[in-house]
């Protein structure tokens, strides 16, 4: 291979088999690692001298955050209709977007949207949020990391930032434990501001009556307290699914909460008050909430993005309103966005004509679209937006129906 212009390698004494490279002058934004290496054809064994890169500063790596996408920015109409002629996942995106902008214009329709996988911290929020504040989605059923570790901890003032190649490549993961910085594939977060998130949390636990509480009451709280600590749009803060939430009366369901940085806060709000009474969760009562959300609305519709316990929580209240003693309909509509494969049999990859089988989602409007998060929902959501098919929905404000529900 050639040899670098600038700078050179440094030759050791002709009797020596060293090279020693030094790296060479690169621009900000390349690979770090980069050396140009050249050694002469030798008969006798030869070492080569390789610079030692210059560890980064936690300042350096957390400087490049995730930017939100707005869908209010781009109009995809005309690109998603021209889907509708071509095959594939294209064609199947293309009548995922019609089923979610007619499950919207549908009157009678409740939406729940099922978030599972690392999406806030992915530069989807913006997009949950403006479905919540036009009554595009009606109650939310989520992880607790993307609520919690990422929605409430950017609400907080915190940011994903963006991770370059080599850090990305996982090379270098032992560094960034040493920095306290965590990573999700391409995307960092500073593990000491995570820190701050569960201290948060411990603080709202420790303000709430010492009972059982599901994880709806729970981030209704969280949204409280973002209000109450000025953390909100109004006073400068970021918008937040939380908070939002809060103001428009959606429900936000996490079954699996303590799986989160909330659940860091409940165990140190828990060990805190050792023997005395204390905030705990109840998943009953979760399940509870939402099947009372069925009955009182029977028409409902399903976005999930992702699958696990979201998709089969949401999917489960049908049968629950059935062993309640009310017969309701399977959901009439129900997309779902996902990368997983039917064929390992688990439930994230479980198609929507296989819950037909189990007398949960209704077959006429039912759309499978196996496609990454990040690049199919912002099609399908600003389909819909575009297409002003949430101009005529009215505010279901379902936390109202539930705030008298006791267990």
């Amino acid at each position: 291979m050639p040899m670098p212009a600038t700078p050179g390698p440094t030759a050791a004494p002709s009797d020596s088999r060293i090279l020693i490279v030094p790296p060479p002058s690169r621009p900000a934004d390349s690979d770090p690692t980069a050396a140009a290496i050249h050694l002469a054809p030798t008969s006798s064994p030869a070492f080569l001298c390789y610079p030692e890169r210059v560890m980064a500063t936690k300042k350096e790596l957390l400087s490049n955050p995730i930017r939100h996408i707005d869908i209010r920015q781009h109009n995809v109409v005309a690109l998603v209709d021209a889907m509708q002629s071509m095959a594939y996942s294209s064609r199947d995106l293309a009548r995922a977007a019609s089923i979610y902008e007619r499950m919207l214009r549908d009157q009678d329709c409740g939406v729940i949207l099922c978030l599972a996988g690392s999406l806030i911290s992915a530069g989807l929020k913006q997009i949950f949020v403006d479905l919540i504040r036009n009554n595009m989605v009606d109650a939310v059923v989520s992880t607790g990391a993307n609520i919690v570790d990422q929605d409430f901890f950017e609400a907080l003032g915190f940011q994903h930032y963006i991770a370059d190649e080599l850090y990305k490549s996982g090379t270098q993961d032992g560094e960034l434990r040493e920095l306290m910085i965590d990573r999700i594939y391409d995307t960092l977060i500073d593990e000491e501001e995570l820190r701050l998130c569960d201290e948060t949390t411990e603080k709202v636990a420790d303000s709430l009556p010492p009972r059982p509480h599901s994880s709806r009451e729970f981030i209704r709280a969280m949204g409280a307290w973002l209000e109450a600590n000025g953390k909100t749009p109004e006073k400068g803060g970021a918008d937040s699914i939380v908070y939002s939430a809060y103001q428009k009366d959606v429900p936000i369901f996490c079954p699996a909460f303590s799986d989160c940085s909330a659940g860091f806060g409940l165990v140190a709000h828990q060990h805190k008050r050792q023997d005395k009474p204390k905030v705990s969760l109840d998943s009953a009562k979760d399940f509870y909430e939402l099947t009372q959300l069925k009955i009182a609305n029977p028409t409902t519709g399903l976005f999930m993005i992702g699958g696990g316990v979201p998709k089969n929580f949401a999917q489960d209240i049908v049968v629950a309103a059935d062993i309640l003693g009310n017969e309701a309909p399977m959901h009439k509509y129900a997309i779902q966005i996902t990368v997983a494969d039917v064929r390992d049999g688990a439930l994230s990859s479980s198609t929507l004509k296989e819950a037909s089988s189990w007398g949960k989602v209704d077959t006429t409007f039912e759309q499978m679209v196996y496609s990454e998060a990040t690049l199919a929902l912002p099609l399908i959501a600003g389909y819909a937006w575009h297409k002003k098919a949430y101009a005529e929905r009215r505010e279901r404000r379902w936390s109202r129906i539930l705030d008298p529900v006791t267990v």
